[in-house]
């Protein structure tokens, strides 16, 4: 697979230099979907900015999502007519769009699209992410017929978790663009 047809999506306000999607994207030459606003994102403009990158991939695309990304990717299979153009995706600590505090700040991301993925997915979840419950992680995962994986004490598994590049998750995206 060419390193451009794996998608990185960040989730609200981006993925920072050291977050592991960035320190991916420089090692392994991923390509960022970059969206027009990333500190008030608007679920349409998203949704539609993912459906034009995936329609310019040469070959099925790999979708590495985090926090508000896996609730895009849901989002966007929910209505695309091309979920066929996408081999797997990797959903880290989904953001719960539907906690209060959130919605108030997002309302265009409510509700969450709970129907099955038509491609493989894993969903890791940590038990203390301070934006989505894991219970709440688990039912996305069993919606969005995911795989799930107890990622264990990790916050919201991103720069603060203190996982730097990430080596055990890249084996994870490794397996999947091989099925």
């Amino acid at each position: 697979m060419k390193p451009g047809n794996v998608l990185v999506l960040p989730g609200w306000e981006g993925s920072g230099t050291r977050h592991w999607q960035s320190l991916w994207e420089q090692r392994h030459g991923y390509r960022r979907v970059e969206q027009h606003d990333w500190m008030k994102p608007l679920r349409g403009d998203w949704v539609a900015r993912l459906e034009d990158v995936v329609l310019s991939c040469d070959e099925p695309a790999v979708l590495v999502a985090h926090s508000l990304g896996c609730i895009l990717v849901a989002a966007w299979a929910s209505h695309s007519q091309n979920t066929h153009r996408v081999k797997a995706a990797l959903l880290v600590a989904p953001g719960d769009v539907e906690r209060p505090e959130i919605r108030e700040q997002i309302p265009s991301w409510t509700p969450i699209a709970l129907q099955a993925l038509p491609f493989p997915s894993v969903l890791l979840a940590s038990r203390n992410d301070p934006y989505c419950a894991f219970e709440r992680a688990r039912l996305f995962a069993h919606a969005w017929n995911a795989q799930f994986m107890d990622y264990g004490d990790c916050g919201h598994i991103n720069a603060d978790s203190g996982l730097a590049s990430w080596p055990e998750g890249h084996v994870l995206l490794q397996d999947l663009m091989k099925d």
